[in-house]
């Protein structure tokens, strides 16, 4: 996170023409005849306002420590006129210059030479007459692409007089001049984008200007900027500020998380300006990044309309030159060959139409949209659905605040007025932002699932083909320009924004599992269906296969968006998201005079109030808590108090880690003083802060070479040269037709046969395009509503056969994930040939035709005495592969319960078919069945299920789909109606328990995960490698809160649950520290250390610890007074694994992970164990559950399936049950409601396997 700026105001500049060339023109001038002049920065204001000691020199707050050298801007032109004035005779000008060139100076990241013209775009105009004052507003970018925003107020003041004295007749008489007016603006400039807070600022400061002395201008506006300066910006989130300008109170809203932009906007001006269709043509343009001018007769108008539409594109951030106005003297800046977003006035209209070429010229005012070569816009539009979806919930929007009014009684007080108008304007915005970004969802929807991570590449080809024919243009363009660039690396960077929440919240939940099932890409036959059968291949959705087992119900519909936008729709219909409270901090009274000590006494009001606030808030309002934190510790920043600060941006790690300011926090900690450091080793908390910052440096400057995040996004390209076998597996990762290692070494293979080991660059290229014209022809299926009725919503046609013969009648063989049917000739029909688990046998024959035998395949089926025939003739060897694929693929699936098997047989099957296509040689069908893998694998040994194994077992998940090779499965975790399950590198997948389906996916950290604790409805605990618990809102699914007080690895968790007492959980670390937490205020209640080897768990029952090392088990009272140590004697000594105890029976069950034996001790007297269990074909145990009266351990057999489950009877310590259902290790387990039993498995299977509770009797009683 970049460093934050901790004051409101960057500069305040003054412009206008100079005093003494008024002072002239007055007395030359005549009304009729005002000339144009042109505007000089008169002032700039810049922090710091406040000199303080010169020992101060490492302060760093801006409003009154700014110490670097900053180069005055107009120095030396009033050096040269002064200089003028002196060779001329006159000495009042070098009077005049001299103080004045001393004071004007400018920070050194902001550049003033253009400022004059755009604060009067129209030139510096003299009036005879009072004007009205006029705002307008600037956007500022540097080369580095970094926006200042400024707010301008131009105002009218009357040129101070010069009477000429006249002698007549011995009397003195003044004779008359004409009145005369000048325009002075005053310019606000700030890093962010307050537009309205600082257009309110500039009218406070017009209320004391107009009362003002000539003399006394320059001090006002100094004074004005001086406490602008001094207002801290609000941290993102639910925490506005407020400050006091008579006679207005001002806001400063947040913006609403880190990564989003902040909205100080009426951002409904652009729906009252354009109708819906030209406001989305405007949004077309825009994401086509074409050469755009807007244009308006007011100033402000332009800057307003453009800033709103951009924030309607956001995540999409605008990356080409912008300058929503433009002076007078800029309009080259048009002739630009780039594409930009610029603004001028109406005036120039016909001139740039005229004289420019391939301009989109957008007429604000009046609403209209054209081309400088044409009226019409040839621009492809946006995607019809998702227009439409935009357009129907926008024409519900409230646009009127009148309408709001009408119950409302008159106001009398101006501030409780603009806060009603506030509350309005910012439901509205947030309505509006929620359609704005349903429409850059439904835009960009399903680009995630085209995406290769590993390798960074996006198959642009393929996710065009899965666009609607008349859209594709549109994707052409915008798939080519760097805000989609842009947008595609915080896709591959797994950003998590607005648009990732949106687009998880707003998928289905079919689709939310197929995107995370690795296989072909078809939709289902349900959607094709109703896309109706005029369009056939228009859509080819980017969808993965549907879970096997996923109801009817559950399909979704592939132009869902567009059937839904036909009805009127109400702008916040399903787009529902937490709002959380806000609230206001209102700053304490700025200080009359700017002198240091009252400064600081601001500060610490300041300081004091927030104080208060954290003290009112309640623990478990964590997020305002962290809001009032981050403001407290900016505040002591500024102020100088160094160590406070830190102690302040230490708790966010305990209220919302997300707002943390590393490089805010790093440069305090650089900047402490050596009386500072000293202080640092007596406040433990800062210590360890500044411990964890710089291991963190550490490991950036570690990965820094690597580049990964800001690499290049990279289109797939077919290869150019021969590939050996590890090109060969990157390029098809890339291609997106697997990513499974093993399937690609053995489509190599296959590939390969016959020839040296490498495929060259045209068998590639034709397996690639079969294998895209098989997923075409297969959507060009459309099935009448007599077949579908006999096929489930959820099935895909992968593969149809040409028109044959059969025993059934002709027709073309078709074949889904679950079954084979014939599509009749003619009138099509649906005749079922079988489903895969009904086969009984699937062999190659010949049919009689006259002289000669043609090839067949003859199919029979589980309870039918005909056998199904089908003259395949040359397809029949590549038919009989496939279709035995499928079978056993089916079968394996149903002995193991594991519907992944089922996937990857069909992607073997058509893997197959693109290889014969590929080949068009005699040993094509021998290459073709090296990828049979589960058909010879349906014979071996080890994919054999013990049929206690297959009674038990109800289901397997696997969430390593995404990944290439399977990722060993850490911990597991049920809590009420979902499954937890850590993956390598502090992946979470959390899974819905009722359908074990994926429903989130959330990255902890970067480090493996030890252990996960549930600690009430809405946290999840969870401790890293890393020395950090990782705390998870059940609700959001934010990981926005962390525990760092341990200095090893957490590897155990535990919660105590005795009444009449707070909830206290307790954690322990790899080196031997225990703490005990309130959790209610997540603060350290008591710590202590063990000595032992590598602690590995704790549990808290009946007023004690039971803590499981490595040399042994401990009990130890609540205050670390070590109760008992259990173990084995010295020459039986073994490695502990996990321990369990048992309340009931007061037992405590140990397991090893050299050993096959379960030790079982009495609790009371544990000088030995009272029995021991020896497991059968055991090499170690690494975990263990109780569930009612058993004891489930997971271990590892010596036999080819390594994964074994044992189930033991607490009562008469036998083994009941040994389940096969891993092959690797067993490293976790959980019980869900004592109904399941989960269990994980280490990197070489990596699978999670839900298993049935079988009741054996009562439920045992819990401590």
């Amino acid at each position: 996170m970049a460093e934050l700026p901790s004051g409101l105001l960057e500069a305040c500049v003054v412009v206008g023409a100079p005093s003494d060339k008024l002072r002239e023109l007055q007395q030359r001038t005549k009304s009729s005849e005002l000339p144009l002049l042109d505007p000089e920065v008169l002032q700039v204001h810049a922090p710091p306002f406040v000199s303080i000691e010169a020992n101060s020199n490492h302060v760093i707050g801006p409003a009154f420590s700014r110490v670097q050298r900053r180069r005055s801007f107009i120095k030396k032109k009033r050096r040269d006129r002064a200089a003028e004035g002196v060779s001329n005779g006159d000495s009042s000008s070098r009077r005049e210059a001299s103080p004045t060139t001393e004071d004007i100076s400018v920070p050194k990241d902001l550049d003033l030479i253009a400022l004059p013209q755009l604060c009067f775009p129209d030139g510096l105009q003299l009036a005879s007459e009072q004007k009205d004052d006029t705002y307008h507003f600037l956007v500022f970018t540097d080369l580095f692409g970094n926006r200042s925003h400024g707010v301008v107020v131009q105002y009218y003041r009357a040129v101070q007089s010069i009477q000429e004295s006249v002698f007549q007749n011995g009397h003195r008489w003044n004779a008359p001049k004409c009145r005369l007016f000048a325009p002075f603006a005053v310019c606000i400039i700030s890093k962010v984008p307050y537009y309205n807070a600082l257009k309110d600022c500039l009218s406070c400061l017009l209320v004391q200007l107009r009362t003002a002395r000539q003399a006394d201008l320059e001090e006002t506006i100094r004074e004005f900027s001086a406490k602008l300066s001094l207002v801290p910006l609000p941290p993102p989130g639910q925490l506005h500020v407020s400050f006091s300008l008579r006679p207005l109170q001002v806001v400063l809203p947040s913006r609403d998380d880190p990564d989003s932009p902040l909205v100080d906007i009426n951002l409904h001006l652009p729906l009252l300006c354009f109708t819906h269709t030209a406001l989305l043509q405007v949004l077309s343009c825009l994401l086509q990044e074409q050469r755009i001018v807007f244009f308006s007769s007011d100033w402000a108008r332009l800057t307003l309309v453009a800033e709103s539409l951009l924030l309607y594109l956001q995540p999409l951030s605008w990356q080409q030159p912008y300058v929503p106005v433009l002076a007078r003297g800029m309009l080259d800046f048009l002739m630009a060959p780039t594409a930009f977003l610029m603004g001028c006035h109406i005036n120039h209209f016909e001139e740039i139409a005229a004289e420019t070429e391939d301009l989109i010229l957008v007429n604000v005012d009046d609403g209209f949209i054209q081309t400088s070569w044409s009226e019409a816009v040839d621009l492809p539009a946006l995607p019809l659905a998702a227009a439409e979806c935009f357009i129907s919930r926008a024409e519900s929007l409230q646009l009127q605040y009148d309408l709001e009014l009408c119950h409302l009684g008159t106001g009398t007080d101006v501030n409780t007025l603009r806060s009603q108008r506030r509350g309005w304007q910012q439901k509205l915005n947030s309505q509006i932002q929620n359609i704005a970004l349903e429409l850059v969802v439904n835009i960009f929807r399903g680009v995630q699932d085209f995406l290769n991570h590993e390798h960074r590449v996006f198959n642009s080809e393929e996710f065009l083909r899965t666009r609607e024919p008349d859209d594709q243009l549109f994707y052409r363009k915008v798939l080519e320009t760097h805000i989609f660039h842009s947008f595609l690396r915080d896709r591959l960077n797994r950003k998590r924004d607005s648009f990732s929440r949106m687009e998880q919240m707003t998928r289905s939940h079919a689709h939310r599992n197929r995107a995370m099932t690795e296989s072909p890409r078809r939709p289902p036959m349900s959607e094709l269906s109703r896309a109706g059968p005029d369009r056939k291949l228009s859509k080819r959705l980017g969808a993965s296969l549907p879970n096997l087992d996923q109801p009817i119900n559950e399909s979704v519909t592939l132009n869902a968006n567009r059937l839904f936008s036909i009805r009127k729709i109400g702008p916040d219909s399903g787009l529902k998201f937490l709002q959380k409270p806000l609230k206001v901090f209102r700053l304490p009274e700025f200080p009359p005079p700017l002198a240091y000590h009252y400064v600081q006494n601001y500060y610490s009001d300041m300081v004091a109030s927030l104080g208060k606030a954290i003290s009112a808030t309640p623990p478990d309002e964590s997020a305002l808590l962290a809001r009032y934190h981050y403001l407290r510790g900016l505040v002591n920043t500024v102020s100088n108090r160094r160590l406070d600060a830190l102690e302040d941006f230490h708790s966010l790690y305990k209220t919302d880690a997300e707002i943390f300011p590393s490089q805010m926090v790093n440069s305090v900690i650089d900047s402490l003083l050596d009386v500072e450091r000293v202080q640092v080793d007596r406040r433990p908390e800062i210590k360890r802060l500044i411990s964890r910052l710089k291991r963190e440096q550490e490991r950036e400057r570690a990965t820094q070479g690597t580049g990964q995040e800001d690499a290049a996004v990279k289109r797939f390209q077919l290869p150019k040269k021969y590939m050996h076998l590890e090109e060969f597996v990157k390029c098809v990762q890339e291609s997106g037709i697997v990513k499974d290692q093993g399937t690609i070494h053995r489509l190599f293979d296959a590939l390969t046969v016959g020839h040296q080991k490498q495929v060259g660059p045209d068998l590639f290229r034709v397996f690639y395009t079969i294998w895209k014209d098989t997923e075409a022809e297969a959507q060009e299926v459309c099935l009448p509503a007599s077949v579908l009725e006999h096929i489930d919503a959820t099935e895909c046609v992968f593969k149809l056969s040409s028109s044959v013969k059969t025993s059934r009648g002709v027709g073309k063989i078709a074949m889904t994930q679950r079954r084979l049917f014939l599509l009749t000739d003619g009138r099509p029909g649906y005749v079922e040939v079988a489903q895969y688990r009904d086969l009984e046998e699937v062999r190659v024959s010949s049919a009689p035709f006259l002289v000669l035998r043609i090839p067949s395949l003859k199919i029979r089926v589980h309870g039918r005495k005909e056998t199904f025939e089908a003259n395949l003739k040359t397809e029949t060897e590549l038919w009989n592969l496939m279709v035995k694929e499928m079978w056993a693929g089916r079968s394996i699936a149903d002995r193991h319960k594991d519907p992944q098997y089922m996937q990857q047989a069909l992607t073997n099957a058509l893997l197959m078919d693109a290889v014969v296509g590929s080949l068009q040689s005699s040993k094509a069908i021998y290459a073709a069945s090296k990828l049979a893998y589960f058909d010879r694998m349906s014979l071996e040994a080890q994919m054999m299920v013990p049929s206690t194994t297959s009674e038990t077992l109800k289901h397997k998940i696997n969430p390593s789909v995404e990944f290439a090779v399977p990722q060993a499965v850490d911990v597991l975790l049920y809590t009420p109606g979902q499954l937890w399950v850590s993956v390598g590198g502090g992946k979470v997948m959390v899974y819905d328990a009722s359908s074990w389906s994926l429903i989130q996916t959330c990255q902890v950290g970067n480090a493996r995960l030890n252990c996960m604790l549930g600690v009430d409805r809405d946290q999840v605990w969870m401790g890293s490698e890393d020395c950090v618990i990782y705390i998870i809102s059940v609700v959001s699914m934010v990981c926005n809160r962390q525990l760092t007080e341990h200095r090893a690895e957490v590897t155990g968790l535990a919660l105590d649950n005795e009444k009449y007492c707070h909830k206290v959980a307790y954690s322990c670390s790899a080196e031997g520290t225990i703490m005990a937490w309130e959790v209610s205020t997540l603060q350290v209640k008591r710590h202590f250390r063990l000595s032992c080897n590598r602690l590995q768990s704790v549990y808290s029952c009946g007023g004690v610890l039971w803590c499981c090392a490595r040399d042994g088990i401990m009990e130890v009272w609540r205050n670390g007074t070590l109760k008992q140590h259990i173990n084995l004697p010295e020459q039986q000594r073994v490695t502990f694994s996990s321990a369990l105890l048992i309340p009931e029976s007061e037992e405590l069950w140990s397991v090893c992970v050299d050993s096959a034996e379960v030790y079982i001790w009495h609790v009371k007297n544990a000088s030995r164990p009272i029995n021991r269990v020896m497991l059968q074909d055991c090499t170690g145990c690494y975990c263990m559950i109780q569930v009612k009266n058993q004891v489930w351990i997971g271990g590892m057999g010596r036999g080819s399936t390594k994964g074994k489950i044992y189930i033991l009877d607490t009562e008469r310590y036998e083994v009941l049950k040994e389940l096969h259902g891993h092959i690797d290790k067993v490293t976790a387990l959980c019980s869900a409601e004592d109904r399941y039993v989960l269990s994980g498995a280490a990197k070489h299977d990596g699978k999670v396997a839900i298993w049935k509770v079988e009741d054996p009797g009562l439920d045992s009683s819990k401590c």
